[in-house]
């Protein structure tokens, strides 16, 4: 009889992932090995287990807090119990807090250092560019300058030939 019922359900297709698991459920007889005691059997006794995680949660977390401040105070006490071992610790945040100002003073003094090496660089750049600009320009300039003068010299002969052949034309033609 198990396997008629188990047929019709395996020849089936499956609908829905519900539907099958309840079949499958029902059919299969629980064993000792598949059910544990941590799982809820009924509706009620899923609802008993949120009631009881709900309790449960706020009160682990206030003990692991208590734990926490006592373990904190009991080592406070052990570390400040005498006035040697107060005086200790003390010596022992100054000497932390020096360390870290000397390190922040030395990170300070690297960055200056780096500051004015980037700005000696970029000046000395800009020089070298503006006297490479100035070099060029005056080249440029001297350049220009002869030419002028040569076309200066070649106008004055073309303006004193044209000169002398209107003169010698005004003379030849009186």
């Amino acid at each position: 009889m198990a396997t008629s019922s188990s047929k019709p359900a395996a020849r089936k297709p499956a609908t829905t992932r519900k539907s099958t698991t309840r079949r499958t459920a029902s059919a299969r007889k629980p064993s000792a090995s598949t059910t544990t005691s941590t799982q809820p059997k009924t509706a009620v006794e899923q609802v008993q287990v949120y009631a009881e995680r709900a309790v449960l949660v706020p009160v682990g977390a206030s003990l692991l807090v208590r734990d926490n401040l006592v373990s904190t105070a009991k080592g406070l006490a052990t570390r400040y119990r005498t006035r040697s071992s107060f005086e200790r610790e003390l010596k022992r945040y100054e000497r932390r807090g020096v360390t870290a100002r000397n390190r922040f003073e030395r990170q300070v003094r690297k960055a200056r250092t780096r500051f004015e090496r980037e700005l000696r660089q970029r000046r000395s750049r800009v020089e070298r560019t503006v006297k490479q600009n100035r070099r060029r320009f005056e080249r440029e300039v001297r350049s220009v300058r002869r030419d002028f003068e040569k076309q200066g010299g070649v106008v004055s002969a073309r303006a004193q030939k044209l000169v002398s052949e209107a003169q010698d034309r005004i003379s030849s033609a009186v």
